[in-house]
């Protein structure tokens, strides 16, 4: 165990008596460049009604762009947005077209619930319950045989126990 430790307390010293070396040059990272993209989408869905379309540039800190969608009640929402430094984020909304009225639910015609005629419970009667009888406990004999121990010889020393001593792999003791 004191073998280990020794091993490892000297790579510890030799470790820390090596001279630190740069392993490689650090790079810095260079300013990004201001960001430039465009995109665009739409769907067309007649099926679901989904119908919508957006589209956006930005170059640099200036961003513009425009979405559109039809409402639910059939009305053409456009949004026309920009947004910079100096007037922060500004949009346009529009709509154009007029709603279309949605037609009434048809009415459903409910019957009157049927009437049920319940009668009343039958009546249950109970009987008292029967009465059962407990015998005596059964009696027990006492054993059989009884076992007999003889006595264990006593051990004798030459001379007393002055010293006592114990080791584990993680205590020692000696008195």
């Amino acid at each position: 165990m004191a073998a280990k430790f020794i091993t490892v307390l000297s790579l510890a010293v030799a470790v820390s008596a090596v001279p630190l070396v740069p392993v490689a040059k650090i790079a810095y990272a260079e300013p990004e460049a201001p960001a430039h993209y465009e995109f665009q989408y739409s769907v067309h869905d007649e099926h679901t009604g989904d119908i919508k379309q957006q589209q956006e540039a930005r170059a640099g800190d200036d961003v513009h762009g425009s979405y559109s969608l039809v409402q639910p009640d059939g009305v053409h929402r456009i949004v026309e947005y920009t947004s910079d430094k100096e007037n922060g984020f500004n949009a346009i909304v529009r709509y154009e077209g007029h709603p279309i009225p949605q037609p009434s639910p048809a009415k459903i015609a409910y019957a009157a619930p049927a009437k049920i005629a319940y009668a009343a419970p039958a009546k249950i009667t109970y009987a008292a319950p029967a009465k059962i009888a407990y015998s005596a406990p059964v009696a027990y004999a006492a054993p059989v045989a009884k076992v007999a121990y003889a006595p264990v010889a006593k051990v004798a020393y030459a001379q007393p126990l002055t010293q006592v001593s114990f080791s584990s792999p993680v205590i020692s003791y000696h008195h």
